[in-house]
Parts: C-alpha cells; sequence; structure tokens
C-alpha cells in the first residue's frame, strides 16, 4: 500500500495534470484570478480526500482496535468500486455545497469517482489486486499483471483483449478526469498549425 501522499500527489499531478497545467500556464500569465485559484484548490481539496477514501476504515481500526486493517468495511471490501460510491456521493454533496447546482456537483462526483479509481491504480499496482468488481466478482483483479500477458501462451485474441482492458481501464479514469475538469473550466485546447 502506498502511503497517503502518494495517493494525493499521484491524483494531483497525474490525474489532475490538465488543471495543474492550466493554473500554472494562467499563472504565468498573469490571468489567473482569485476566483479559479480557490476554484483549482477546492476541486483538487476534494479529489485528495476521495483518493484516500478506500483507507479511510484506518482511522476505525486505529482507535477502536488498534491495528492498521483497512481493507474492508464490515462485509464491503473498501478497495471496491461499490465502496467508490461513498466517494462520488461525497463529491456530488461538497459540489453541491459550494456551487448550488446540480449540474456542477455530478461533475465533482465524477472527478471524486476519478480519485478514488486512482487510488485502487496505485495499490493495484503495489498489492497486485483489488477487489474492483465485489459484489460481482469476489477475487481480487490485478489491471497491471493482465498487462504482463504473452501472446504465445494464450492467443493472439486473449493479448489483445488483456491488453486493451487494461489500458482502456487506466486511460478511462483519466478521462472521468479530464472531462469533470473541463467543465469548470480546466482544459488543455489544440491549435491547428496554419
Amino acid at each position: 500500500m502506498p502511503y497517503p501522499v502518494v495517493h494525493v500527489l499521484f491524483f494531483v499531478f497525474c490525474i489532475s495534470a490538465v488543471a495543474v497545467f492550466a493554473a500554472a500556464r494562467s499563472f504565468f500569465r498573469g490571468e489567473l484570478s482569485l476566483k479559479g485559484s480557490t476554484n483549482l484548490i477546492f476541486l483538487l481539496f476534494v479529489g485528495s480526500i476521495c483518493s484516500l477514501f478506500p483507507d479511510i476504515v484506518i482511522i476505525h481500526s486505529l482507535l477502536v482496535n488498534g491495528n492498521m486493517e483497512h481493507c474492508w468495511a464490515g462485509p464491503i471490501p473498501t478497495h471496491s468500486l461499490l465502496f467508490s460510491l461513498l466517494a462520488v456521493l461525497f463529491g456530488i454533496v461538497a459540489g453541491y455545497a459550494k456551487y448550488r447546482e446540480p449540474g456542477r456537483a455530478m461533475y465533482l462526483g465524477l472527478l471524486a469517482e476519478a480519485a478514488f479509481a486512482s487510488h485502487l491504480l496505485l495499490d493495484d499496482i503495489s498489492e497486485g489486486g483489488c477487489e474492483y468488481l465485489y459484489p460481482l466478482y469476489e477475487k481480487k483483479i490485478s489491471v497491471f499483471s493482465m498487462m504482463d500477458i504473452g501472446f504465445q501462451g494464450t492467443g493472439i485474441f486473449d493479448y489483445l483483449m488483456a491488453s486493451f482492458v487494461s489500458v482502456f481501464f487506466v486511460c478511462s479514469i483519466i478521462m472521468m478526469a479530464l472531462f469533470a475538469l473541463s467543465k469548470y473550466g480546466f482544459e488543455l485546447n489544440y491549435k491547428a498549425e496554419k
């Protein structure tokens, strides 16, 4: 399990890189307003909190049991997409409390989901899998071990499918964050060559 600081830094500088880039570019151009910077700080704060949600149970375990068990909240694994609904709900509530607009609140919920999923990706890399699909499939799945499959042993079709699924999962998390951040004005622009 990576340390909490790693989860937050990965979310901020990898998953939310477009927001950091857009804010830095605006800052150096002298275009970054106080409203824009507080908006960015709020988005990154909510996302950072949600990137730590899978390990939130550790607080209870430390206080009550004196150990660092953090992978289960009762019968539900905290490192699953089912548990991520708490992060989505937190993002929606925080977004509505700040903006008072249901649409913007939903996009913050989407960013919260991307932040939560970024935690699962890091834990998948370090621990060899997460219970992503609980309760549909109760065993650990490792997205990154699927990238290490060879086509000689499994066949070209299985090799291509495993490669596509693993890369698509990582890409979809980044795209969720990009889509949500673009609704708050943080985006990259393409300028056609002349």
